[in-house]
């Protein structure tokens, strides 16, 4: 039994002894083929990369060859325009010296001519004043005494020919003008008829005893001085029986103080707050009021896109005066001679009416703001954008701004129809002697008239001139003169006739 446990291990250590020695060899034999191949491989390695070099050497000589044949080609063509270049500029050299030898030439010439033309003016000269001497001594006369001469016969000749032109043309016009302009004018005015209502600074309210007298006044005159304050008129309490006036240049504050007068003594309680409540009150009925007016009439024209400001101005109309005269029944009128005139012409009477209608929006503003009543009207209009043909309608219609277009001329002549009516306006008998005094006086301060005369109400203006101091184109301009003066210093209604008369008187006495 153990000598086959021996004999087993023996074998055992024998196998393990062959096994090692035969993995040993074959792992030799092994490791040798693998340093073969592998020797194989740097070889073979080496030979491509070289093969590479070679490649890579030759195509970065090949591009240095074709980079350096570009840059001499390169070269060449810049040598080439540089050469150009340098005889482009030797040529403008050569020319620059021609040029200049020219110039130099050109001044010497120039500087002869010009000494030659001192010395030709110093010779005019003196033959100028010879001959000016010769004809001072032939004509004994100096020579700004020739020349004030000749001005003077130049300047009569111009004025001769223009009055002829201006006559001419202005009898050319009548001819054909006066009787069209006559027929559309009747046939306006015949269309429009508004009643006048005549006003004054005054407004009375009737009280329903003489007791209310003495509640009006108030408690050491404390109510009658709220009533002012708030009003902004004068309470004249007298002796009139059952009656106090209320005095003020402004309408409206005197329709507020008249309307608040009759609402408290209707109520019976008359103290200073119930004054102002009522005043308050009174003032925002009146604003819508007039509102309310401004509205009515715009709807009664047809007139379209008014501007409520402009509305506002155009119901305010109706407490104001001129003259006496009704501003807004006015303006209705003039509205409606405008339309009128317009239809007749053939033109927009939508937009006649529209400037006549609003020509005196300015007197809404008049009391309030300082300036003329068209000046006013008219930047109220181009402030809130009316037509600018409106616009210079309102401005122009009393010649302070040139008119520009024919409805500024008809809304002038409808507003000088509609106040030049009969009874349309009335003027105290001082204003009324004092325009009579400014007329005659404006006409004698003119040179060359000998004496003047207002007749015909202050209508036409009679002027005689002095006939051995002024001719009879002399006597024309003298006529148109004075007729400008009194359109730029006078206020009128209608239009004045200026008659000049020249006459010849020769008397003999039979003896």
């Amino acid at each position: 039994m153990n000598n086959i446990i021996i004999i087993g291990l023996l074998s055992l250590i024998f196998g393990t002894i062959i096994g090692y020695i035969l993995r040993y060899y074959i792992s030799k034999v092994n490791a040798t083929s693998l340093e073969s191949k592998a020797k194989q491989i740097l070889n073979d390695a080496e030979r491509e990369v070289q093969t590479k070099r070679r490649e890579v050497e030759l195509e970065l000589k090949d591009e240095i060859f074709k980079e350096k044949k570009s840059f001499e080609e390169e070269m060449r063509e810049r040598r080439n325009e540089v050469q150009i270049m340098e005889k482009r500029l030797l040529q403008k050299e050569e020319n620059l010296e021609k040029k200049a030898d020219i110039v130099e030439k050109k001044e010497s010439i120039v500087l002869k001519l010009e000494k030659e033309v001192e010395n030709r003016e110093s010779e005019v000269k003196v033959l100028g004043e010879e001959y000016q001497n010769r004809l001072e001594k032939i004509s004994g006369l100096t020579k700004e005494e020739a020349k004030k001469l000749f001005l003077q016969k130049v300047e009569n000749e111009a004025k001769h020919e223009s009055v002829r032109i201006i006559n001419a043309i202005e009898d050319e016009a009548k001819k054909s003008a006066d009787k069209k302009a006559k027929e559309i004018v009747a046939y306006a005015i015949q269309k429009s008829a508004y009643d006048y209502v005549s006003d004054m600074t005054v407004s009375s309210v009737s009280l329903p005893n003489d007791e209310m007298k003495g509640r009006i006044i108030g408690r050491e005159g404390r109510n009658i001085r709220t009533l002012e304050n708030e009003t902004g008129v004068d309470i004249i309490i007298d002796d009139t029986p059952e009656a106090v006036v209320i005095s003020s240049f402004d309408p409206i504050r005197r329709e507020i103080a008249k309307l608040s007068l009759e609402k408290l003594m209707a109520d019976g309680r008359i103290h200073p707050t119930r004054i102002e409540e009522v005043v308050k009150k009174v003032k925002q009925e009146l604003d819508e009021e007039i509102k309310e007016e401004g509205e009515n009439i715009i709807f009664e024209f047809g007139v379209q896109g008014v501007h409520p400001e402009i509305i506002k101005l155009l119901g305010k109309l109706k407490y104001r005066t001129s003259y006496g005269q009704n501003v807004l029944l006015h303006s209705k009128e003039v509205a409606l001679l405008s339309g009128a005139i317009a239809a007749e012409l053939g033109l927009n009477v939508k937009l006649a009416t529209r400037a006549g209608l609003l020509h005196d929006i300015g007197k809404s503003l008049s009391y309030e703001v300082e300036g003329a009543h068209a000046t006013l009207g008219a930047e109220v209009a181009k402030k809130y954008h009316e037509n600018p043909q409106v616009v210079n309608a309102i401005a122009s219609h009393h010649g302070d701004v040139e008119a520009n277009s024919i409805y500024s001329t008809i809304v002038a002549a409808a507003d000088t129809i509609s106040a030049a009516r009969p009874g349309a306006r009335r003027e105290t008998v001082e204003n009324y002697i004092k325009r009579l005094q400014d007329l005659e006086a404006i006409s004698n301060s003119f040179e060359g008239v000998n004496k003047s005369y207002a007749i015909q109400a202050g209508r036409e203006v009679r002027v005689i001139v002095e006939n051995d101091k002024v001719s009879d184109e002399q006597t024309k301009i003298i006529a148109r003169n004075i007729a400008n003066k009194i359109h730029d210093e006078l206020n009128y209604p209608g239009q004045i006739k200026i008659t000049a008369i020249r006459e010849t008187r020769i008397v003999e006495y039979a003896k």
